[in-house]
């Protein structure tokens, strides 16, 4: 009798044991085709790019080993210098969109007849393509036609402007990206329990201080969202540059993907071109990394 029930527990532990490798097989099945996917779009570009950062190759000849070359060559250049000066510019401007996002999404978070229609006039600007976006503010700031001309009284050479060109360029970004943070932060406000901004509203938190020690905690999955993807959009900012500026006038308005773009497609330097790219991911890679660092911080 007592061996009968001494086997109860081994046969059970055998059951769950085997459980748990059939799940363990099941899982890694599922994800199998994602990592596979992963690997291929982004780990595998990534290490070529690293690898092709040693090279000098025009992207038909064979490749010559240069070693840190290009970095050396890159780093003694002044056109680098100014591109990572104006992606700090571009760093520091467009980090006014998560709070002009939360500012907005607090306004539409009503219950007010004919407010999905204004919360759709406020996002569409997100859905318009750059060159939509590039084109729409090149027209706004044209100093013989522009709006901002009829506004102002007189031309300003916004775009023609080494001082100015980026900070115009930056504004003109602002417009997408404000709504989709505020769209972030939309979804985020919906999530909130309301029993808890009732209890801070007895607790005799009002306006601001309701705002700050007990919406805004709420929110904060919302914001790391928010300002990662705004940094990562500052740092990779392609697209208006070439519509409104190409880079110009003399180099003054490109940054780092710019810059890269550059030396691959206009001048077939595709070895330079890569130790850029490895550059500017490195930069995203340190923001990134210490802000999830931070995040799993607080949350712990």
């Amino acid at each position: 009798m007592s061996t009968s029930i001494d086997r109860l527990p081994s046969t059970r532990a055998r059951r769950v044991s085997s459980t748990r490798r059939a799940q363990n097989r099941a899982a890694f099945f599922f994800l199998l085709p994602g990592c596979a996917l992963f690997a291929l779009c982004v780990i595998y570009p990534i290490i070529s790019s690293i690898s092709l950062s040693f090279y000098n190759w025009d992207g038909m000849t064979p490749k010559t080993f240069i070693g840190l070359g290009n970095y050396i060559e890159l780093f003694q250049s002044d056109t680098f210098y100014v591109a990572l000066k104006n992606n700090l510019i571009w760093l520091v401007v467009f980090l006014l969109a998560p709070p002009f996002g939360l500012v907005f999404a607090l306004y539409l978070n009503q219950q007010i007849k004919g407010m999905r229609v204004v919360k759709s006039l406020f996002f569409a600007p997100f859905v318009l393509s750059g060159v939509v976006v590039g084109l729409v503010f090149s027209w706004f700031y044209d100093p013989a036609f522009g709006l901002l001309k009829e506004i102002v009284g007189h031309g300003i050479p916004v775009l023609g402007d080494a001082h100015t060109v980026t900070f115009g360029i930056v504004f003109a970004a602002l417009w997408p990206q404000t709504p989709y943070c505020m769209v972030l932060y939309l979804t985020g406000l919906t999530s909130i329990n309301p029993e808890v901004i009732e209890a801070g509203r007895m607790e005799g938190a009002k306006g601001w201080k309701l705002l700050w020690h007990v919406i805004l905690p709420q929110l904060r999955p919302a914001t790391f969202m928010a300002v990662v993807l705004t940094v990562i959009g500052a740092l990779r900012s392609f697209d208006l540059i070439a519509v409104m500026s190409g880079g110009g006038p003399f180099d003054s308005s490109t940054v780092l993907a710019y810059y890269m773009y550059d030396q691959a497609i206009k001048y077939y330097r595709e070895g330079y071109s890569a130790a850029i790219a490895v550059v500017l991911f490195a930069i995203m890679l340190v923001y990134i990394v210490f802000h999830l660092r931070r995040m799993l911080r607080e949350e712990r």
